[in-house]
């Protein structure tokens, strides 16, 4: 199965140093599922149940630095390329970033989100895994493949697993949460620049009793979940985002799609910026280099701490 719709692409499409591409090699007729044992599932009802809202005010015990896009929907979807970081993270916290899609309405919500993590408690581990989320009708919510829902239909990538580490270059993933005008579902993809995209799975659209035909809110987002004790973890890379690219955790190539299925690609000053503790964590946009003149920036991040 394949979505309906054409590739995602940036305006300009720059090549990147490399794909952290998480794959396996199924048999014919097969697809990869991350095995579930009793602690994992347990660990995911218990993080779902506390995970970051992004699309209300109900985020007790986090921290966030991103921006969205309301107001000027209905949306279809959002996609972005995304550095990603190995953090020092305890197994009381949490840290992540990701794109995400959704609405709120009459006091129900509903979205999808996708990016990469650090969660020792939730993944067994201390390192970077990508993972999916999605909260729908009647308040269920689930992690990737932890309980029924997302359809994976892609052999060879997976929803969620460890990000390999490159031998050189940039670390990065580029997600996407695209709606097919078609059937309504809402699909995942790698985006590659100069190579067709790689449909991984999709949400249905019974899975959501707001989402069916669209959205109403878009974006993209670094959090924490703060420890007990009131310790934040680190956001991003680690440190505060500088003017220099390289430096700072960073998103280039945010694409919304628009009302009538087309891909904009918006300047950061036209976009809600959101950044609730200013003084562990930083948000700014990013100067574009010559050869990405239509190529938005935003720089995110920090080092965390007490009394964040």
């Amino acid at each position: 199965m394949e979505p309906s719709f054409s590739s995602l692409k940036p305006t300009k499409q720059v090549k990147n140093k490399i794909e952290n591409r998480i794959r396996v090699e199924c048999p014919k007729g097969t697809v990869p599922i991350l095995k579930n044992t009793k602690s994992y599932f347990a660990n995911a009802q218990y993080w779902a149940e506390r995970h970051f809202n992004p699309l209300t005010d109900e985020s007790h015990g986090k921290h966030i630095a991103g921006v969205r896009e309301q107001g000027r929907g209905p949306y279809h979807g959002v996609a972005a390329w995304m550095s990603v970081h190995d953090l020092n993270v305890s197994r009381d916290q949490a840290s992540y970033a990701n794109i995400y899609a959704g609405s709120v309405l009459n006091n129900k919500t509903n979205f999808i989100q996708i990016g990469w993590m650090v969660n020792p408690s939730l993944f067994g581990d201390g390192q970077t895994w990508r993972y999916g989320f999605w909260k729908g009708a009647d308040g269920k919510g689930c992690y990737t493949t932890t309980c029924s829902g997302f359809i994976q239909v892609s052999q060879t990538d997976l929803l969620s697993g460890p990000i390999p580490r490159p031998r050189k270059g940039d670390r990065a993933i580029f997600p996407s949460i695209v709606q097919d005008e078609v059937s309504g579902n809402w699909w995942t993809q790698h985006v590659r620049n100069f190579k067709k995209d790689i449909p991984i799975g999709y949400w249905p659209k019974e899975l959501f009793d707001i989402i069916g035909h669209s959205v109403n809110m878009v974006g993209v987002t670094g959090a924490v979940q703060v420890s007990p004790s009131g310790i934040s973890p680190p956001m991003g890379n680690g440190h505060l985002p500088t003017k220099h690219e390289g430096e700072s955790a960073r998103v280039r190539h945010l694409l919304i799609v628009t009302s009538k299925f087309k891909i904009k690609e918006p300047e950061m000053n036209e976009l809600e910026k959101l950044l609730d503790s200013n003084k562990c964590y930083g948000l700014r946009d990013g100067k574009k280099r010559f050869f990405q003149k239509n190529a938005n920036l935003l720089m995110y991040g920090g080092p965390g701490g007490k009394s964040c």
